[in-house]
């Protein structure tokens, strides 16, 4: 059966909007009943049919095994040598050249390299690899909002979890971007059990797994590479020990016997520290298959160290690049040669006055060192809030030691950080309880400070790159950014790093380039990187000479303040003294009075007694007179 419906429609019609209309019901066709098809049926008592429109779903999971990628390299420093030739042994070395270039196959050699070479070197002064094509194209920033994006997280791979106490960035720019990071509990008399010791080098392309782990004696509180040799680190121990690594020799036996003796001792008065001198082993290491174990090259003595946790310590500028330079609670500032680490080559307690009968010495807990600013400057950041300068050029008096203002101007708490301006090495940052303060090397008093924070500020520094940015972290897991160029009321951007307290920050770069990779740690081990964009990175036009300008009023001001201080104090030292001169004066007019009324008095007094005496001598006179007249006996 074909149902159709033929209609016909006019060629001007074609094109035009459809009419519609209501129009009554028409059957088109009706088919009726019939008994045809029954046969093709059979009927089904009861019939139930289930009818669903939603489309069928199904869900598979699938979980793979995790696939762990680990970095390894070689460090080719002297090959190609014979088995029997000592590459360390100069003798060894030039009667293997000598030996070698006597040899025909040598000569031949070295004369088929050569056109090789004059090719290589003709097409590298062809082009300019240096050259720059877009030179004096500079692009603004300025006006792009402020943000920041994480690239990477860095998990301590150890149970329990620790505290990311400090990071330190590589200081090679060239070499490949490595952070090295330092755990400890900084709980005291931690109840969770035995606490790892490890400490982490990290390579940023592999946030997986570490690429160095260091095992010292005692957890590092702090940890820095050498700048002049970045092969070598040192680090300050919980327990005061100074460690020193060197990444060239790892998990080779230590040379020096006093040294090593030194380790072994500290390893057992810190309670099992995991270090056997006599087999350098490692006993106390995870096994977690991270990178290559080092085990410390030297070690000082505990009982020539510090008492107390080793809270900062600094590489200083040397000829040799073997002095450092450690702080800790205790109130003592220690030098050390790595080179002998059994015995500090020098120290200085933290006192204020060291020629008073009550000496008072301060616990440090920063440190900061620049070679700029003086090779024999240091600043010291105490946990009683008040900053040090220590010149070692001016040791006569007070031990060379500058104490800045104990009043309102220093810190509720302890100063977690403190830092020189990379452009003005004599302008420097503190942080500690809820604010950031800038001071100035020449005023003892802060010249500008930032508002309170909502929460407790943990650690801070200087861009590298920014003269008038610094970065400060907070215990709710919240990293602050100001920007002193473009404001200095308000915070310039605040980051969520997450709810944990972050506990240290470092940012990677020099003044020349970087500033935008911030490496941020918490207090369960965890450090975060993070990229900054332009804007807070780039530094912009004409901004370090307007924030030393801005600097420099501040001082001014600071300055001129303390002079009309110091003004009021006179006045009113003058005024007081006048005041007091002036009723010495009533005093002494007042016992004038008193003493002119006394002589008078006693003038008086003299007189009435000389009169008495006078009347009675005349009385006296005349008595015989009357004795001669009977009269008057008889009367009598």
């Amino acid at each position: 059966m074909e149902l159709a419906h033929i209609y016909v429609k006019k060629r001007r019609e074609f094109g035009k909007h459809p009419k519609f209309a209501a129009v009554p019901a028409e059957i088109l066709e009706s088919i009726s009943s019939t008994d045809a098809f029954q046969a093709n049926y059979i009927m089904r008592n009861p019939s139930i049919a289930c009818f669903d429109t939603a489309p069928h779903m199904s869900e598979h999971e699938a979980n793979t095994e995790r696939l762990v990628t680990k970095s390894s390299s070689m460090r080719h420093v002297e090959g190609g040598w014979p088995k029997d030739v000592d590459a360390t042994e100069q003798s060894d070395v030039s009667r293997f050249r000598k030996k070698a270039e006597k040899d025909d196959e040598y000569k031949g050699a070295v004369k088929a390299l050569g056109p090789i070479i004059a090719r290589c070197m003709r097409q590298i002064n062809t082009i300019d690899i240096y050259q720059e094509y877009f030179e004096g194209d500079h692009v603004d920033h300025s006006s792009e909002p402020p943000s920041a994006k994480g690239l990477a997280v860095f998990r301590d791979p150890n149970e329990p979890k620790r505290t990311a106490t400090s990071i330190n960035w590589h200081p090679d720019p060239a070499a490949p971007a490595k952070i090295a990071v330092s755990y400890s509990s900084l709980q005291f008399q931690d109840t969770r059990g035995r606490i790892p010791q490890q400490s982490y080098i990290w390579d940023i392309l592999n946030p997986n797994t570490p690429e160095s782990e260091l095992l010292p004696p005692s957890p590092l509180c702090c940890l820095r590479f050498n700048p002049k040799n970045t092969d070598t680190l040192i680090g300050g121990s919980y327990n005061g020990l100074i460690t020193f690594y060197d990444l060239r020799r790892s998990g080779s036996s230590n040379p020096t016997g006093t040294t090593t003796a030194g380790a072994s001792g500290a390893g057992a008065a810190s309670g099992g520290a995991g270090f056997n001198a006599s087999t350098s082993t490692a006993t106390g290491a995870s096994g977690l298959g991270s990178g290559k174990e080092v085990l410390p090259f030297s070690c000082s003595v505990i009982e020539k160290s510090h008492h107390d946790p080793v809270y900062d310590v600094f590489w200083i500028n040397s000829k040799t690049g073997n002095q450092a330079v450690s702080v800790s609670t205790d109130g003592q500032m220690l030098w050390w040669d790595t080179r002998r680490l059994s015995e500090p080559s020098d120290s200085i307690k933290l006192s204020i006055d060291s020629k008073a009968v009550n000496e008072v010495v301060l616990g440090g807990s920063s440190l900061e060192y620049n070679s700029e600013a003086g090779p024999s400057k240091y600043l010291v950041g105490t946990e009683q809030g008040v900053v040090l300068l220590v010149n070692l050029k001016n040791r006569k008096q007070n031990n060379g030691i500058t104490v800045f203002d104990q009043g309102p101007g220093k810190h509720h708490g302890p100063i977690y950080s403190i830092q020189r301006n990379p452009a003005n090495s004599k302008c420097f940052l503190t942080v500690g309880d809820w604010t950031a303060k800038i001071w100035m090397e020449d005023l003892k008093t802060p010249i500008m400070t930032t508002k309170y924070h909502p929460s407790y500020l943990m650690a801070g520094c200087w861009s590298p790159t920014r003269a008038g940015v610094f970065f400060v972290t907070r215990y709710d897991g919240v990293l602050d950014i100001w920007d002193y160029f473009y404001r200095q009321n308000e915070v310039a951007y605040s980051h969520k790093v997450g709810d944990i307290t972050l506990s240290s920050i470092a940012v990677q770069g020099t003044m020349q380039a970087g500033g935008k990779l911030v490496a941020i740690g918490d207090t369960q081990g965890t450090v975060s990187l993070l990229e900054l964009c332009e804007s807070l990175a780039q530094s912009q036009a004409n901004e370090r000479k307007a924030i030393d300008l801005m600097f420099e009023r501040e001082m001014k001001q600071e300055k001129n303040l303390e002079a009309r201080e110091r003004e009021l104090k006179r006045l009113r030292a003058a005024e007081n003294e006048g005041r007091a001169r002036e009723n010495q004066e009533k005093k002494d007019a007042k016992d004038e009075k008193m003493e002119a009324l006394l002589r008078k008095v006693d003038a008086d007094f003299l007189a009435m007694i000389k009169e008495a005496e006078d009347d009675e001598s005349k009385a006296a006179e005349a008595t015989p007179m009357d004795g001669n007249n009977p009269d008057l006996n008889e009367e009598k």
